[in-house]
Parts: C-alpha cells; sequence; structure tokens
C-alpha cells in the first residue's frame, strides 16, 4: 500500500471539523493570541501548575524544545515545587517510578508559587501547561484563558460534563490557544488512517473496541486509615472544588486515579481509546450508553468499579465497546491498541501500526475476498513520540495561530464519553444522550450527575 500522507490543514478538515461537528475555528484568533511572541521573542515562557508524576514528564518534553523559556512552577507539594527527591515522604516513595526523581536546576529566574492564580497573574508567563487532577482542570484553564495565557492541559479534560462546556466557551470567548493531551492526536498513524477509514477503506464499521487491562488482584491501592498529610503538602488546597475528608495516604498522590470524586479509570485510560476510536469513525457522541460493571475482587478503599464493560450506540448505528479489567490479567484485542471490524475486513491500530484482516464470507455469501491483507510498521527513525509531537504542535500554534490538533472541543466530546459511561453506572441504567442540548432524555435524575456543587469559595 502506497502510505497516504494528510497536511495539519487537511488534517484539521477531515478530523477535528468533520468528526466533531466544529462550528468555529481557532484561526481568526490567532492574531491576537500571538502578537509579541512569535515575532518579539524567540522564546515562548511557560508556567507548570501541577509538576507531579505527570506533570514532570509533560514539563521534561517542553524542555525538550528549543523555543520554550521555563519561567514559572506551581504545585501543593513543597518537593515538588522545590523539585528535592530527598525531601519526598517515604510513604510516597513506595510508589516507585510514579514518584518523579526531580533534580532539575531551574535556578533563580523560575518562580515559584504555591497558588496557580499567582502563577496566572505573573506577566512573565505566556502559556501554561495544567497537569494536577482532573477536578482541577476545568477552573485553572479558564482562569488560565482569561488572565490571556495558552493552555496545554492534560487528559482528561475535565470531572463533569457541565465543566467541559463552560472549557469551550471560554477558550470561543478569549480566543486563546489551547491543546488538550490526548497523544494520540499526534501520531501519523492515526492521522493517516481516519481520513480512509472514513472514506471505506475495511466497508461500514459495525463495530469498535478496546480495553484497559491490569490485574491490581487484590489490594489494588491499598486500605489506610484517614490521617493527617504530611506537613509539607496543602490537602485543602489539592481539594479545591471538592468536598472536604480527611486525608488519606492512598489518595494523594497518583493514587486519585481510583476515588471517583476525582477521577476514574475509565477517564484516566478509557478517554484515550474513546477518542482514537470516535476520531477514526468521525463521530461526535453517542445516542446512547449501557455499562455492566462490579467491584466485588478488589479489597482496597478505592471506590470505583475493578471491572467495567461498557457499550456505545453511535448515530451511524455504530456500536463501539470500551472494558476496564483491573481484576483480571486477560485481555480481547489480539491486533492493536484500537479495532474496527468493518464489511470488508477488520483493522487493529497501534501507535506505530496497523494490521488489515479481509474478511471472510458468512452464509448465503459468493463473494471470496474484498480486500487485501496489508500490515504496516512505521519505520523507527521516523517516529515522533506522541506527547512530544502534541507538545511541538502547541508550541507551532502559539506561534501560528492555527487551531491544535486536539482542541478543546474535540476533548471536551472525547472525555463526555467516559462520564456518560460513569453516570450510566452510577444509575444503573441505559441512558438516553442528546448531543445538541447535552443532557440525558430518558432518565432526568441522571442529569444531576452533570455537574456538582463546588465546594466555597470556588467556582466555574
Amino acid at each position: 500500500m502506497k502510505k497516504q500522507t494528510t497536511s495539519r490543514r487537511k488534517f484539521i478538515a477531515t478530523s477535528s471539523l468533520a468528526a466533531a461537528g466544529i462550528a468555529m475555528s481557532n484561526q481568526s484568533f490567532g492574531s491576537i493570541s500571538l502578537k509579541g511572541i512569535g515575532k518579539q521573542r524567540k522564546k515562548i515562557r511557560m508556567g507548570f501548575i501541577g509538576i507531579g508524576n505527570r506533570g514532570t514528564q509533560v514539563l521534561h518534553t517542553f524542555m525538550e524544545n528549543e523555543d520554550v523559556k521555563v519561567t514559572a512552577l506551581c504545585d501543593v507539594y513543597e518537593p515538588y515545587l522545590n523539585r528535592d527527591y530527598s525531601k519526598v515522604h517515604p510513604e510516597y516513595l513506595k510508589l516507585g517510578g510514579r514518584i518523579p526523581k526531580m533534580g532539575e536546576n531551574f535556578g533563580k529566574e523560575v518562580k515559584k508559587y504555591h497558588d496557580f492564580r499567582d502563577l496566572l497573574a505573573d506577566k512573565n508567563v505566556d502559556a501554561v501547561c495544567i497537569a494536577t487532577p482532573e477536578h482541577w482542570h476545568a477552573i485553572q484553564m479558564i482562569q488560565a484563558v482569561e488572565a490571556g495565557k495558552d493552555v496545554y492541559v492534560e487528559k482528561p479534560l475535565t470531572i463533569t460534563i457541565k465543566e467541559g462546556r463552560e472549557m469551550v466557551k471560554a477558550q470561543q470567548r478569549t480566543g486563546r490557544i489551547v491543546q488538550v493531551g490526548l497523544n494520540r492526536r499526534a501520531l501519523k498513524v492515526y492521522q493517516d488512517l481516519a481520513p480512509i477509514i472514513q472514506a471505506g477503506k475495511i466497508g461500514k464499521i459495525s463495530t469498535a473496541r478496546a480495553i484497559r487491562v491490569s490485574n491490581m488482584a487484590p489490594d489494588g491501592i491499598g486500605n489506610f486509615q484517614p490521617q493527617n498529610p504530611p506537613a509539607d503538602f496543602d490537602w485543602d488546597m489539592w481539594l479545591g472544588p471538592r468536598a472536604f475528608r480527611p486525608y488519606q495516604y492512598n489518595i494523594a498522590p497518583y493514587k486519585f486515579r481510583w476515588w471517583g470524586d476525582y477521577s476514574s479509570q475509565i477517564a484516566n485510560w478509557g478517554v484515550h481509546f474513546l477518542d482514537a476510536i470516535r476520531w477514526m469513525l468521525g463521530e461526535r457522541a453517542p445516542v446512547s450508553i449501557s455499562v455492566q460493571a462490579s467491584k466485588n475482587i478488589l479489597t482496597h478503599d478505592g471506590d470505583i468499579p475493578d471491572t467495567m464493560e461498557i457499550l456505545y450506540e453511535l448515530p451511524s448505528g455504530t456500536t463501539m465497546k470500551f472494558m476496564v479489567h483491573e481484576a483480571s490479567g486477560g485481555g480481547v484485542n489480539t491486533m492493536g491498541h484500537v479495532e474496527l471490524y468493518g464489511t470488508k475486513g477488520n483493522m487493529g491500530i497501534s501507535d506505530y501500526g496497523y494490521k488489515v484482516v479481509p474478511s471472510k464470507p458468512g452464509q448465503f455469501q459468493t463473494w471470496d475476498q474484498l480486500i487485501e491483507p496489508e500490515e504496516y510498521t512505521e519505520d523507527k527513525s521516523t517516529r515522533i513520540g506522541s506527547t512530544a509531537g502534541l507538545v511541538r504542535n502547541f508550541l507551532d500554534c502559539i506561534k501560528s495561530g492555527e487551531e491544535p490538533w486536539c482542541p478543546v472541543e474535540e476533548g471536551h466530546r472525547s472525555t463526555t464519553f467516559a462520564h456518560l459511561a460513569n453516570i450510566a453506572h452510577r444509575t444503573k441504567s441505559r441512558i438516553e444522550w442528546d448531543a445538541d442540548k447535552e443532557r440525558v432524555t430518558n432518565i432526568e435524575k441522571a442529569n444531576d450527575l452533570l455537574h456538582y456543587e463546588y465546594r466555597k469559595p470556588w467556582k466555574l
């Protein structure tokens, strides 16, 4: 097969606009966003909010770009803020590689802030990277764009669906560049495949699926009694808009992913694959969502399901399945991270390649084979890491004013898939979704879960 390439502009047109139904382009705001950065200064002055595990990874990725100057850091944990691994609490060190080694020598010119609002007021910051827990993302991103900063915000974009819509409105209102960290948007294999899959490469897609497998049996994130946090960890600020609760060592740092108030695994891991699938299919949102889930194996304190199987019905009639298996090691995907099943054949897509297997004729069919088998692996010498590619695209868009590969509308729509699965699970119902009004139409009480009441003084 002759490999088809996709330009940035063509990619945006075919995937961002067609798949998400976005009616507004950021390009009209580009000159406003970039005056003074691309022309008057050679370096983009970056501030980083949240510099723990993932925050450090993205920080280092930004630092690999010569046109980036780190000017400000912000975190609620002092050893992270001061980049001092020797001061990390012994209980945290049990997390192993999830605690960054740090030790960077930024010098006195890099400002350090405990409160993100002080960083946003810093006139020596052009753009910010937000890698805090997702219950903070909406507040921080909205305040950032209103402060005149461009934003790279990590996935999952939000903790509620309402937050996502408010973030979209804030970006449109201010015209700032906002990139959401859904990494596969930066991978060439997905960029190239999106238009040809939508053009019928493997026929009409009947179903798509992906899975997250991580056998955490029997004790998962463990069991802890509430106790005082380390003196250099600001627990109240970490909680932010969420209701106050006593501190536990298996909530923060990092293990918040297993607590429904702060995250979920369908959002943490699932959103990557849900985004990739809906992008490949050119779909915006589901019309119905059904879930079977349980927490009956892991004995830990975490309160989200250890086993979850979600079925989405899409407007085209295609079904889409995502599975979370954290109490067993068995997987079902054998061809790639994402698998698509079409009338002509099946396709498995991984980060740097894909495989096509022709379908065999079923009952009463006389055809032999409708497409040829294919297998492609990107040359290692040309590969760009997914985070590196997305960061580079963000920096380029700050300079050019073009729409980034994963704008906030795209991030919001993909994250909505994850939130709807959690809502269906919590209501123990099959829910029907109006993507235009962003409301559940068949169970009114489910709409109570589209948002929650923030703890004062925080607000959107």
